[in-house]
């Protein structure tokens, strides 16, 4: 077995369909990989809409359980695996046709821990054309690089998403390398676990997979739990930077991340009108609880922010949601209206 990819379900019974038929498409031999749908109790249609296409494929496989999570659902897939690869498909995106082929050669002939490749970002309408369009691509350029090598030069804090990475199964089993259970953004601490401890990585140039543009806004899906499942994300990256075995460049990078996803935090916490400003608060001092020495100091940014956040939180708060409520949108107004002009 070459190949295990892994599909959490839970509430998609829009896309679920055109997500196992895209991993079909992929040219592959039934007999050297597998698919293992990890229905997480799932209350909807979504079994019900690919029983069919089940019953049809001796290599899928199915794993029933009660709701607990993307991350328990993951793991529990890592568990079942058998490939010697592992790629992690959400079930409202899409494979691009005949694709993994070239990254599975790649990775099973350089004996890679991780291969890193390339996405679309689509909307419902833009995927609903793809029938109609054909992919055409080079071969991409394949970059051989050390694990640390790949964090500091293309590990971008605002994309941590595993989707877009092939992982070797030993290498996650040999690290016991698994997601934080029943959190979101447990992307964030897992990508960048393996990308500090591999060894032999592959940066490709080469598109794969279309994400789907959620049209979900922050203002309505943005909620206390997220907001602290967030927290725990970021403590999880200041912990790592806190490893006495890093050298100071990971260390700096590491902190850098993690003030890039406070900055994201705050952002979404502030937009959001769903959530009273004192638990809006709340989300600061949990933030504190959990992260007693945060400390941004790299730049005056982040020396300000700091100063703020520290000294006085409160006024903080009222000045992000200040920001967000009158100011935010003008600037991105302005901004698109400025690279409009240069274009």
């Amino acid at each position: 077995m070459k190949l295990s990819i892994i599909v959490p379900v839970f509430n998609v019974e829009e896309y679920i369909r055109l997500c196992i038929e895209s991993i079909l498409r992929q040219g592959l031999d039934e007999d050297c990989y597998e698919i293992i749908i990890i229905n997480d109790g799932t209350p909807d249609n979504s079994m019900e809409v690919i029983a069919d296409i089940i019953e049809a494929h001796q290599n899928i496989l199915v794993i029933n359980q009660e709701n607990q999570g993307l991350s328990i659902a993951r793991n529990n897939g890592i568990q079942k695996a058998s490939g010697d690869y592992i790629l992690f498909v959400d079930s409202d995106d899409l494979l691009i046709n005949n694709c993994v082929q070239y990254l599975l050669d790649q990775a099973l002939s350089s004996n890679a821990d991780l291969v890193v490749a390339d996405f679309l970002k689509m909307s419902n309408e833009q995927i609903l054309q793809l029938p109609s369009k054909s992919f055409i691509q080079k071969k991409g350029d394949i970059q051989k690089k050390t694990g640390k090598e790949l964090f500091l030069q293309d590990l971008n804090p605002y994309y941590c998403q595993v989707w877009r990475t092939m992982y070797r199964r030993v290498f996650l089993n040999d690290n016991n390398l698994r997601f934080i259970p029943h959190i979101i953004f447990e992307d964030i601490p897992f990508t960048q676990q393996c990308y500090l401890k591999a060894n032999i990585c592959l940066r490709i140039s080469w598109t794969f997979i279309i994400y789907r543009r959620c049209q979900t806004s922050i203002t309505s899906s943005f909620d206390l739990k997220k907001a602290k499942d967030f927290c725990t994300a970021i403590s999880e990256t200041w912990k790592m930077s806190n490893d006495d075995n890093i050298d100071n460049l990971i260390k700096t990078k590491l902190r850098n991340n993690a003030f890039v996803h406070f900055s994201l935090l705050l952002y979404s916490l502030t937009s959001c009108d769903s959530i009273p400003r004192t638990e809006k608060m709340s989300v600061l001092y949990f933030l504190k609880s959990a992260i007693p020495d945060l400390v941004f100091e790299n730049g005056i940014k982040q020396r300000i922010v700091n100063f703020l956040y520290q000294r006085m939180p409160s006024t903080y708060m009222t000045l992000r949601i200040i920001y967000a409520k009158y100011f935010q949108y003008l600037f991105w107004a302005i901004g698109d209206f400025i690279r409009g002009k240069k274009n």
